[in-house]
């Protein structure tokens, strides 16, 4: 580990630099570090990577999860949890049944047991692809919704087809009825358990006498808490994280102070931020490790086996998302809540296209064993993992790069929201300054001449009402006041310096709350 210690800091300034380039050039971070990662690992001398899956399962995992599931909406999830469920579930069963039989037909030596393990395998659009990829895309808001609320919880799916799968290909032996009670203790029994520990830390949280540090400190263990306490009593993990995180995330004015949520924000988004990097870098540079198990196996004719099954995933999604359409005009005749407007034909393609595979995929991959129990080959391990590969190689690379085109070709149309973001922002804003306003009026009327900074405020607000300079110019004002804090800062950076005896500390609040400031600003665009 120490000899190697030069490469791993060198592979993470690689990582910041490919981060930087790839918001630069405007291309999703996961294509760049993949293609980087492949790259790297033909340079010659380069150590050799083998990626614990382990590691990936408990070290990575759970944070990416617990990440996504407190950034998605549980309004947008329960909106579309129609969808969201069926996809997640029903797609993904149908995704592995796919690449079962056609593997079982076109794949020498594959058993319907390996097709089904593969399947399980390459099934799951990936929570942590599709997220990272859709920061650098504008979609209409419920394509995002229904694709963060699908690449939740579909790894709880993929994971349990491949744990039965698993045990079919190493026993040659399947019991439904076993395998249906399995199924439902992993689902019942991983949200149970997740909401339980959820709710255990929202209660330390508010009776333990916690500050800032301490509540980050919570929420950096909870997620690990969640998946370990659900796999040690054979539920899901994944769904542990997920409906814990949910829930906390609904709850989170509940227990935590602003500062804590400011701390947090900014604190996740790093650390996740440093998490995908490298598990797309390790994703690139797992492929000489990948190759040299492949044996006798012509690697053209792997490569090949890969590309099918990719063809096979995406036209499976493709048939999934416009038959979820005919279904719902079928089903608009019957029950209220279906969709009452229905898209143009592009518009589906756009969710169909977005099916990305990553993370889980590959440490999926990496967990089968190298022998049986009796101390035989596991049979076709290297070329389930070389497949595996191949699939999220082209996916997040083929369907990465390819979607802002889609999407610049075939724009969509948000049916949802007709009004503009910056609209409804300074509607809310107006709104709020009008229940501020009627506050003070109301309940401290007799404080408004006592307290001159309480009147300036008002002030303040009863201008705001009247203001359409967030619609109108709010570019040219948001370049004005940074230009003005910027002058702020120096001018505090400047007094620190010239006065030995000022106390620094105080120096750093305000140059704080001027970043602050400027961090509101930045929200604003």
């Amino acid at each position: 580990m120490l000899e190697n210690f030069a490469f791993y800091l060198s592979l993470v300034l690689l990582i910041t630099f490919l981060l930087i380039l790839a918001k630069k050039i405007q291309v999703a971070y996961p294509v760049l570090l993949v293609i980087a990662g492949l790259a790297v690992s033909f340079i010659p001398g380069i150590p050799t990577i083998k990626v614990d899956p382990e590691l990936i399962f408990f070290i990575f995992l759970p944070p990416l999860l617990y990440e996504a599931s407190w950034t998605t909406s549980w309004k947008e999830l329960w909106r579309w949890r129609r969808i969201i469920f069926s996809f997640a579930f029903v797609v993904v069963f149908f995704s592995a049944l796919s690449v079962a039989v056609f593997a079982n037909y076109f794949i020498p030596g594959f058993s319907l047991a390996l097709g089904f393990l593969l399947g399980g395998i390459v099934s799951p659009p990936d929570a942590v692809s599709s997220g990272a990829i859709l920061k650098f895309v504008k979609v209409p808001k419920r394509f995002a919704s229904i694709l963060e609320g699908e690449s939740l919880l579909n790894d709880a799916s993929s994971l349990i087809i491949f744990r039965f799968a698993m045990i079919a290909a190493v026993t040659g032996q399947f019991v439904w009825q076993e395998a249906a009670a399995s199924f439902v203790w992993m689902c019942i029994g991983g949200v149970g358990i997740g909401l339980l520990i959820a709710y255990l830390f929202l209660k330390m949280h508010k009776l333990l006498p916690t500050d800032a540090n301490t509540d980050m400190l919570l929420t950096l263990v909870a997620p690990f808490v969640m998946y370990l306490a659900a796999e040690e009593l054979h539920a899901s993990g994944v769904l542990a994280v997920v409906s814990g995180g949910l829930f906390l995330s609904y709850r989170n004015q509940d227990f935590l102070s602003s500062a804590s949520r400011l701390r947090a924000v900014t604190v996740w988004e790093s650390f996740c931020f440093l998490l995908n990097g490298i598990v797309f870098m390790l994703i690139g540079l797992e492929l000489p490790e990948i190759v040299s198990g492949l044996g006798n196996t012509n690697i053209y004719t792997a490569i090949g086996y890969g590309a099918a099954v990719t063809l096979v995933l995406v036209l499976v999604r493709i048939f999934a998302v416009y038959g979820a359409v005919v279904t719902t005009i079928i089903m608009r005749n019957f029950i209220k809540v279906a969709d009452r407007e229905i898209p143009n034909w592009k518009s589906p393609m756009l969710l169909a296209w977005t099916g990305m595979r990553g993370v889980v995929s590959l440490a999926a991959a990496l967990s089968i064993p190298i022998t049986l129990a009796d101390g035989s080959p596991f049979p076709e391990r290297n070329l389930i993992l070389f497949i595996t590969f191949v699939v999220i190689l082209l996916t997040l690379v083929v369907q990465g790069l390819s979607l802002p085109i889609l999407l610049k070709n075939f724009p969509p149309q948000d049916r949802d929201y007709i009004k503009s973001e910056k609209e409804i922002d300074y509607e809310i804003r107006t709104e709020l300054a009008q229940v501020a306003i009627d506050k003070i009026r109301t309940d401290y009327p007799d404080k408004i001449e006592t307290f001159p900074a309480l009147k300036d405020q008002l002030s303040i607000w009863e201008k705001r009402l009247n203001s359409s300079e967030v619609i109108i110019n709010y570019e040219e004002y948001q370049n004005i006041y940074s230009d003005v804090i910027n002058t702020q800062k120096k001018y505090l950076i400047t007094k620190n310096r010239k006065e030995l005896l000022l106390n620094e500390e105080i120096i750093r609040k305000h140059l704080r709350l001027l970043d602050l400031q400027e961090e509101k600003l930045n929200i604003m665009k």
